[in-house]
């Protein structure tokens, strides 16, 4: 079996260089036999020296001129070799425990991918029960959040990839379209929670509460609208780190 890890990345100078180390440690300690692996960066059209580290510490990078998460992920899912993916996000830490639990997840043969949990690199506490409540959601309901999704490359291809019309929530939509892919094939998706991936915290920082009440507020009245037009996700796009 041969995993590709899939990264997007735009304008990651700051911590692509420590998300990858963390990936590749975590390969190493589940490293074995009969697992191949390669990771890719797919640099999103970035201003700083994103794609220059990424090279330097040993990835496969790729471009995607167009801003957009959703083309970023194709574009490493279309240079990949793999049998599965696991895509993962840049500013992120990579546990070898959730590689682990992963793997053992592919070897039962039953589940055509899925997510997990996360937690966040320093939080309130406020923010740590938001956390915590989100964490229960997702499990509940199954949904897949950006910062990891694992599946089998045949379905990805079969299903379509993240959909290019939406410019936020694409990890959500391909889960749901994962899953209905699952169930035709006597099969289903799993959320992992064992060994949490751990995201940045940045955008509580980098954004006022304003704005981001403004974008949660424009969701909740114009969901569809708001996850289709780039320029009212600033926060995703702006490229401010």
């Amino acid at each position: 079996m041969k995993l590709s890890v899939i990264i997007p990345a735009f304008n990651e100078a700051k911590r692509i260089g420590g998300c990858l180390t963390s990936v590749k440690e975590a390969l190493a300690a589940n490293a074995r036999d009969d697992l191949a692996t390669e990771i890719i960066v797919a640099d999103n059209n970035s201003t700083d020296a994103t794609a220059e580290i990424a090279g330097a510490h040993g990835a496969r990078v790729v471009f995607e001129p167009v801003n957009q998460i959703s083309r970023a992920r194709n574009a490493g899912a279309a240079a990949a070799e793999g049998d599965w993916f696991l895509f993962f996000d840049a500013d992120s830490t990579l546990p070898p425990g959730a590689v682990r639990d992963m793997l053992d997840a592919i070897e039962t043969e039953r589940f055509a991918g899925g997510g997990s949990t996360l937690v966040f690199d320093r939080a309130r506490f406020w923010l740590k029960c938001v956390i915590a409540l989100g964490n229960f959601v997702v499990r509940c309901g199954n949904l897949t959040a950006g910062c990891f999704i694992f599946c089998r490359a045949d379905a990805f291809r079969e299903v379509g990839g993240f959909n290019r019309e939406l410019f936020a929530a694409e990890d959500a939509e391909f889960g749901w379209s994962l899953r209905r892919w699952a169930k035709r094939r006597g099969m289903k998706t799993i959320m992992l929670h064992r060994h949490p991936p751990v995201t940045s915290s940045r955008k509580l920082d980098l954004y006022s509460k304003w704005e981001l009440a403004i974008l949660l507020g424009r969701f909740m009245i114009f969901p569809r609208s708001t996850l289709r037009d780039r320029e009212h996700l600033k926060i995703f796009y702006d490229g401010r780190r």
